[in-house]
This record gives C-alpha cells, sequence and structure tokens, in this order.
C-alpha cells in the first residue's frame, strides 16, 4: 500500500463529522491546494516556506502552494472567492464569515489551543498600566481584521464607556504584529495591541526589540488562529490536508518545522474555542 492509498484510509477514517459536514464539490485532482497566508514574524520566511511546501507536498503527494498577502482581508477575500483552498486565519475573520468556511486544525501553543491579546507600551513608559491610560495618546493597531490586534481593545474601550473612534489623539494600523511591536519600541505609538504568540516569539528571536517595550495587560485567552478552508473545498482533500498537519507532529521533520513556529501541534478544532470572538464582536457593536 502506498503513502496516498494509507493517507486516504486514514484521512476517510477522521469521517466527515470532524468537518462539520463539509459539501463535496469537484475533486482537486492534480492542481496545486493553494494555502494563504497572512505576514509572520519570521526572519527567513521564504526558506521556511519552501521546506513546509516540500513537507507537505512529500506527504499529500499533491502540488502545494503559499499563497502570501500583506492583509486578513486580502486573505479572507480570496478565499471566500474561491482563490484559495485554505488559509492560516485569524479567529476574527473566520467567526465573521464562519458560515462560508469550516475549521481544518487549530495549533497548540505552549500546550493549549489559545493565545491572548497583549497591551505593549515603551520600555520607559512606567506610568501606564492599562487601557485607559492611554486616553488621548497614540495606538497602533495591528490589522482591521485583528482580533488580537484590533478587536479586543476596540471592545474593551467598549467597556469603558468610552468612543474607539476618539478614544486616542491618533491610531493606525501597522500590518503587522511585528510591526506593531517595532512602532511601540522606537515610540511612534505611545502603545498597542499585539498577540502573545508572536510578541513572545519575538521575546526569543530579537529580545533587543523587544526589551524596548513593555507588557502591561494581558487579555483572556482566545482560540488559537486556526487554518480554515472554504466550504466547497473537495471533502477528501480536505481530510487528507488535516490527517497531514495533525501528524506532524509524529515525524522529525515535522517536529523541527513546527518548533521552527513555535508550536507543539495541529490538533482537531473546536468551534467553542472561537466563542470569546463572538461576545468580543457584540460587545464592539460588530455582530
Amino acid at each position: 500500500m502506498n503513502r496516498r492509498t494509507l493517507l486516504r484510509g486514514l484521512a476517510a477514517g477522521l469521517g466527515a463529522s470532524l468537518l462539520g459536514g463539509a459539501p463535496v464539490a469537484a475533486a482537486i485532482g492534480h492542481d496545486s491546494l493553494r494555502i494563504g497566508l497572512t505576514p509572520v514574524f519570521l526572519d527567513d520566511q521564504l526558506a521556511f516556506l519552501e521546506r513546509w511546501r516540500a513537507y507537505l507536498e512529500r506527504q499529500m503527494e499533491r502540488p502545494v502552494a503559499f499563497v502570501q498577502r500583506s492583509s486578513y482581508r486580502e486573505i479572507t477575500e480570496l478565499l471566500l472567492t474561491g482563490g484559495l483552498d485554505c488559509a492560516w486565519l485569524c479567529g476574527y475573520p473566520y467567526v465573521r464569515h464562519r458560515e462560508r468556511l469550516q475549521l481544518v486544525v487549530t495549533p497548540l501553543y505552549r500546550g493549549r489551543p489559545q493565545y491572548q491579546s497583549l497591551l505593549i507600551v515603551g520600555e520607559r513608559d512606567r506610568r501606564t498600566r492599562e487601557l485607559p491610560d492611554l486616553e488621548g495618546r497614540v495606538f497602533a493597531y495591528a490589522d482591521p481584521l485583528s482580533n488580537s490586534g484590533w478587536l479586543v481593545p476596540q471592545a474593551q474601550i467598549r467597556l469603558y464607556g468610552k468612543d474607539p473612534a476618539f478614544f486616542f489623539r491618533r491610531s493606525f494600523f501597522a500590518w503587522s504584529h511585528r510591526n506593531v511591536v517595532e512602532a511601540v519600541a522606537v515610540g511612534l505609538a505611545d502603545g498597542g495591541a499585539v498577540d502573545s504568540y508572536v510578541w513572545e516569539a519575538l521575546e526569543v528571536l530579537h529580545p533587543e526589540l523587544t526589551s524596548r517595550t513593555r507588557v502591561v495587560q494581558r487579555s483572556d485567552a482566545f482560540g488559537f488562529p486556526p487554518i480554515v478552508a472554504r466550504q466547497d473545498l473537495d471533502a477528501l482533500a480536505l481530510r487528507e490536508f488535516k490527517c497531514v498537519l495533525m501528524a506532524m507532529s509524529e515525524t522529525d521533520t515535522g517536529r523541527a518545522l513546527l518548533n521552527e513556529l513555535f508550536l507543539d501541534a495541529f490538533t482537531s478544532p473546536d468551534q467553542d474555542l472561537y466563542e470569546g470572538i463572538r461576545a468580543l464582536m457584540q460587545q464592539a457593536g460588530l455582530s
């Protein structure tokens, strides 16, 4: 039995229930599985993605193509219009479009499928203790479709009885979590909201950068940004992809790739993990 035959058997064994009863569309055949990615923190991103692509192709015996864009909106639109098959997406756009998307896997980070939004300020700022202390100052958001980098502070500001549109003297989008950290570190912003996973990875990779910032507040835990697929993706191809991702932690090469991502594994997703984001949307008046 060759690897592809075995993989198909394992994928079929996962069952349609794990995929939320996804409808079956035309088979993908020999076309590339197109996977969308938003900006991440990796220093040697192109070299890493080439190794990950080669690994996935070997395991699936199917061409794989990574598609990168600079904003969550671009990746989300490509996914919703059929320009992508799957994407590693923030939980906020997933919840917004959950009727048109399906969960594939959720990463495990430090043993949990969750992360937090961090409120950061410059290292020399010793008077800021929480978000209200930044009222009337300059703030950096990550992306308008970022849960940790936009939705969380928006909801928190409304919780304080304030209007986010007038809370800061000025705010801007940095278009990546790393850019938010850099903006705060060099003083372009007095504060910013970032993904804890990215900040903590940067703390390992670039302590000279994160040491110029200070974490003053941590949010509740939310479901880690999942890998999702469009609803009409061929069900068998999707199960094969899911099976390969979940098996990465069981191979030497897969574990090495996960280590570079600062992840433990990919696990079967739980819809309830993302209910906290839905609650934030309601709090921010966006549901």
